[in-house]
Parts: structure tokens; C-alpha cells; sequence
């Protein structure tokens, strides 16, 4: 799988979706704003249900709900995670990151656009909410084979 970097500053959903389906971020993001979701829309930052509606439209299956995180180990094999959550004015904020289980053991997919490394290892850095675990389609899942140790 490669990690697909958001090209807006709230756009880490999006850029997840796009990586799991293995398309671009302009791809994804096209399909979002087709669906009504755009990445500058402070209204959908606090939720997921717009995260689901694009994993839906590419054939992902997600949980419908979030599972509290408890540890790296029992996470699924592969799942979307919020990171950095936090409350503005009652309101909840987080960072979506892509975690996988794949062939050279977990990493992170961290499509923000600063870092150096968006394949992320540092698990002991990254402070997890909660996770919603998700299933590919068989194309998305042929990706992910790809990937080099």
C-alpha cells in the first residue's frame, strides 16, 4: 500500500480513503466532493460518517462505530486511527492515519504533507483514540501485496 500525502491542510481522510482504494488524492477527492464532502468543511471535521460514505463508495468496508484503542497489538490487521484527538469549544478534532498489519510487520500510513517519512513506525509517539477497522476489495488488498520490506 502507499500512503497518499493530502494536498489540504484537513484533508487526511481523504488521502487515507485514497490509499486503502489505491487511487490519487485528487481521484478521491473528486468522488468526496461529488458525495458532498469537502476537505474545508470545519462542519464534518469532528465526524466520521463522511469517511465512511467515501470508503463505501469505493467498495471498503468500515465498522459503524469507533472501537476505543487499547493497544497496538489488539489492533486488526488493518484499520483507520485517530490520532492527535482533541476538543476546540466542545468540539472534537483528531488526525485520521492508516494502520496495517502487512508482510513487513505494522507500520502507520501518515499522509500529512510535513513529514519526512509517511511510513510511520514510532508507535510509542502516536497517541491513539480510538479505531475503526476496515476490509478492502480484492484490488485494494492486491496493493497492499506490493509493498517492499
Amino acid at each position: 500500500m502507499k500512503t497518499v500525502v493530502q494536498l489540504e491542510r484537513t484533508g487526511c481522510g481523504i488521502a487515507n480513503v485514497a490509499a486503502l482504494a489505491g487511487v490519487s488524492y485528487r481521484q478521491a477527492q473528486r468522488v468526496a466532493n461529488r458525495l458532498g464532502i469537502f476537505a474545508d468543511d470545519s462542519r464534518l471535521w469532528p465526524e466520521t460518517h463522511h469517511v465512511r460514505r467515501l470508503l463505501k463508495e469505493y467498495g471498503i468496508r468500515s465498522a459503524s462505530t469507533e472501537v476505543p484503542f487499547t493497544s497496538w497489538e489488539a489492533l486488526p490487521d488493518l484499520a483507520l486511527l485517530a490520532v492527535k484527538w482533541h476538543k476546540e469549544r466542545d468540539r472534537t478534532f483528531w488526525h485520521w492515519v492508516v494502520f496495517w498489519r502487512g508482510p513487513c510487520g505494522p507500520v502507520v500510513l501518515d499522509s500529512k504533507r510535513a513529514l519526512r517519512r509517511h511510513v510511520r513506525i514510532d508507535f510509542g509517539r502516536m497517541k491513539v483514540k480510538w479505531f475503526s477497522p476496515v476490509s478492502l476489495i480484492k484490488k485494494a488488498a492486491v496493493s497492499l501485496s506490493r509493498l517492499r520490506c
